[in-house]
């Protein structure tokens, strides 16, 4: 697999979406296209507290979780050149929009309701999924979130199929935004 060069520059690729949209799949795949690190922010963030997700909002809540999270997105970008995974919910907090906004490139990955079903029915790990019914618990978030998701800086379609062709996809859409940000010429 060949490595796909990116222009000059310190930018980080964050990757933001629902959960089940592929940011983690996509990420390591897209990472390494590129020749960058990947890092997960759910991870991260994991590592950080010491305990699970699930365990951080059982004992302390989301909103505690979201503030963590925020500092650990924070320190991140801060840090050099890669690509970010982050969870579902960290784009939602404008500080943390403005600080991708100043240091990375962001792209939603876009998935449609029975995309989301299909893929977060495999695992049992999402704290926001407990307790309900999860098709009506992803269209809510679909609408709550999808509108500040679309601030994004680029959006790519995900659906059922090779990782590969999202990942082709995102490398075309880069090439378009960087080609889109370079100085015009003199």
């Amino acid at each position: 697999m060949s490595v796909v060069s990116l222009p000059p520059g310190d930018r980080s690729i964050v990757l933001v979406g629902l959960m089940g949209a592929g940011k983690t799949s996509i990420g390591k795949r897209l990472a390494q296209r590129l020749g960058l690190v990947f890092v997960d922010a759910d991870e991260e963030i994991e590592r950080a507290a010491g305990c699970t997700i699930s365990d951080i909002f059982a004992a302390h809540g989301e909103a505690a979780f979201r503030d963590g999270e925020r500092r650990v997105i924070a320190r991140l970008l801060d840090g050099p050149r890669h690509v970010l995974a982050t969870g579902g919910g960290a784009f939602m907090h404008p500080e943390t929009r403005a600080h991708i906004a100043e240091r990375a490139v962001s792209i939603w990955l876009r998935a449609n309701l029975d995309v989301l079903v299909s893929r977060c029915a495999r695992l049992d790990n999402r704290p926001l999924l407990k307790g309900g019914e999860m098709r009506a618990t992803l269209a809510r978030l679909m609408d709550e979130r999808y509108p500040i998701y679309a601030e994004a800086d680029i959006t790519v379609d995900t659906r059922e199929g090779p990782h590969e062709e999202v990942v082709n996809r995102v490398l075309a859409a880069l090439g378009v935004a960087v080609a889109a940000r370079a100085p015009a010429p003199s």
